[in-house]
């Protein structure tokens, strides 16, 4: 929600005076001096007195006018209520703007228009009749997009005529509003990956609850250890000097790889391959926090976006719905990148996140055309994860290319050498639901490592 207060029908101030209220002439204004002009110089020559008059009349009408509107002194709040201030694409959101009259005298009638960018509709206008002192007036209208981004709302303006046309004048408020149209999400069906690590699910989700924030698990004392964490009813079991050491609960981890590479992708707008790979990605984020996991959102520049654990991870927990918010606010403005290799991504996911030994994290990733080392690169990620499943699109199909083009590996040899290496990797074709491919991707059989659950 936002506010203002305007001056002068509606603005900040008088931005410049008189000579900048001179500029609200409209052209029948305009007109109006021109011909008084005119008519004055023809009554000058030929020395009729009748038609200077009606000369100095029309030229200053306008001028007038123009003074009057300047003089107004009306004092008028402005506010706006963005409801909900993030929304799927194609969904719609409500603006609600409210007026009030906060002077002794009443306004006139007053044109109220609110800026929008073209993509959320045609810009609102509002005609609002005289205003009492006090008094408030609220009027509504919907913005709806198809195309994720970010757009301001505002700044409100409010345009004041006199009665006879021959001026406008605009003033604005300066607080404005902002839209956030994250990707389309769709409910994904519980399934069970393959190769997730033991300890997802249920079962892990109640040893966790049962398990204290800091578990005693007893160790051999080692040289240097502070002696107040001598654990004594452990020294006394095993007859050696034991120690405390605490550890926190590990919440099983799961990292989403979306691939931005601009010569990944052909194509563009709200049925391209790329706007697909990214609702499948936030349907994903959405689906794994729901479930307890603590996620990230990866690309291939490398970049971990947003998250409040360690490397990139959300906190999980109470924070799951904050955490997916920042995500599909990242997700909301992600763009083509200009990187030509996933070099980044693989050291990113190589760095961390899935424990000692590469154990215990799950890795989605949705991947565009690959070459021939990008192909290989993408296959070794495999071996940081317990589990790891792979969307890959097949962008000719997407752009109705009917091979692929020069040096990308043809989709079915990139998801044979995916599978070869342990991903349990399906394509992506034009017309294939997400959910769809999700469960098939529960339902198969490929890899190594032990199978979980994510329901």
């Amino acid at each position: 929600m936002s506010a203002g207060a305007a001056h002068g029908a509606g603005g900040p101030g008088d931005g410049g005076g008189l000579r900048a209220s001179l500029s609200g002439l409209t052209t029948r204004g305009r007109s109006f001096v021109a011909a008084g002009i005119a008519a004055a110089v023809c009554a000058y020559v030929l020395g009729q007195g009748a038609l200077l008059r009606v000369g100095l009349l029309l030229a200053l009408l306008p001028l007038i006018c123009v003074y009057a509107l300047h003089r107004t002194r009306h004092r008028v709040s402005g506010s706006r209520r963005l409801s909900p201030g993030r929304v799927p694409a194609g969904a719609e959101a409500r603006v609600q703007l409210r007026m009030d009259n906060i002077s002794r005298l009443p306004t006139g009638l007053l044109m109220l228009q609110d800026r929008v960018p073209y993509v959320l509709g045609p810009r609102p206008r509002f005609v609002l009749d005289r205003v009492e002192p006090g008094g408030r007036r609220e009027v509504s209208y919907r913005v709806r997009s198809d195309l994720r981004g970010r757009y301001p709302l505002g700044p409100l303006q409010l345009r004041l005529t006199d009665p006879f046309g021959l001026v406008e004048l605009t003033r604005s408020f300066s607080a404005y509003d902002t839209l956030t149209v994250i990707p389309r999400t769709e409910p994904l069906p519980p399934v069970r990956l393959t190769g997730e690590s033991n300890g997802y699910g249920d079962g892990s989700r109640r040893s966790l609850a049962l398990a204290g924030d800091d578990d005693v698990i007893p160790r051999g004392y080692r040289r240097g250890d502070d002696l107040r964490r001598v654990h004594w009813r452990s020294t006394a079991r095993y007859g050696e000097l034991m120690v405390r050491r605490e550890e926190q609960p590990q919440r099983s981890r799961a990292t989403v790889l979306l691939d931005t590479r601009r010569l990944a992708f052909d194509g563009a707008g709200p049925d391209s391959a790329f706007e697909w790979a990214v609702s499948a990605a936030a349907s994903s984020l959405v689906h794994v926090l729901e479930q307890g996991f603590s996620a990230r959102l990866l690309t291939d520049t490398g970049s971990a976006a947003p998250g409040e654990g360690g490397g990139g991870f959300s906190a999980g927990g109470h924070e799951s719905a904050e955490a997916a918010g920042l995500m599909m606010d990242t997700l909301a403005v992600v763009g083509h990148s200009d990187g030509a290799g996933l070099s980044r991504a693989y050291d990113a996911v190589r760095g961390g996140g899935f424990g000692e030994g590469g154990g215990d994290g799950l890795l989605i990733a949705f991947f565009g055309d690959l070459d021939d080392v990008q192909t290989e690169l993408a296959a070794r990620m495999r071996q940081r994860a317990s589990g790891a499943v792979a969307f890959v699109l097949d962008t000719g199909a997407w752009g109705g290319r009917p091979a692929p083009g020069h040096g990308v590996v043809p989709v079915e040899e990139r998801l044979r050498r995916l599978r070869d290496a342990g991903w349990t990797a399906l394509a992506a074709t034009p017309g294939v639901a997400f959910g769809e491919l999700w469960r098939q991707a529960g339902t198969a059989r490929v890899g190594t490592g032990t199978s979980g659950g994510l329901a």
